[in-house]
């Protein structure tokens, strides 16, 4: 989603001028006090005369947002699917090699029957391949191979861990003649990056 304004937060009695951002997962505030609410959590938004109104579970956060309030609503109330953020549409080719995580397989299942568990096939939009170490990433030459023109690897790697990260996914992309164009939570414990082709190549 990737909103963020300057605003005044009310919660719980406390009142502060801070910042505010919204991302796919969680709705932020930092100020005097600091607030942090997960979007599963939320039980309902209002916008009016300028005021963000979140409930969710601890209580009611109000931000002082202006004309950006009916925005932050909308985002809120609809936030995009995993599916939706990683570009998978309804009969889109996959491949999925090594990723386990149960709600991405449920979620995929539910958008497309074309995917392939473990080597892709020629002409593939999307292929996900989990990486759990940098020297996984020695495979992404050759799985280029298997993409459409305009397709994409995303790699799913572990959150904050030494074994790889975000700079490695991007030097072995570059050294395979890939662009990374895109970052996205792929769940608590996983980011992906996105890479492709690039355009005077396709």
């Amino acid at each position: 989603m990737g909103l963020e304004a300057e605003c005044t937060a009310r919660f719980d009695g406390k009142v502060s001028d801070g910042k505010a951002h919204l991302d796919s997962n969680e709705l932020h505030f930092r100020g005097t006090f600091r607030l942090s609410i997960s979007l599963k959590d939320v039980q309902s938004v209002a916008a009016e005369n300028g005021q963000l109104k979140v409930t969710f579970q601890d209580g009611v956060a109000t931000f002082n947002l202006g004309a950006q309030a009916d925005k932050w609503a909308l985002k809120l109330r609809y936030p995009r699917s995993l599916m939706d953020k990683l570009g998978v549409k309804p009969g889109s080719r996959i491949a999925v090699i090594g990723v386990k995580d149960k709600s991405f397989w449920d979620q995929l299942r539910e958008r497309t029957s074309d995917v392939a568990d473990g080597r892709p096939r020629r002409g593939t939009d999307l292929v996900f391949f989990a990486a759990e170490k940098k020297e996984f990433l020695k495979k992404l030459d050759a799985l280029q191979r298997y993409l459409r023109k305009d397709g994409a690897i995303w790699v799913v790697r572990p959150k904050g861990k030494p074994q790889i990260t975000e700079r490695d996914v991007m030097a072995a992309g570059k050294k395979a003649g890939l662009v990374d164009t895109k970052v996205v939570a792929f769940s608590e414990t996983h980011t992906a990056e996105k890479l492709v082709i690039p355009v005077k190549r396709r």
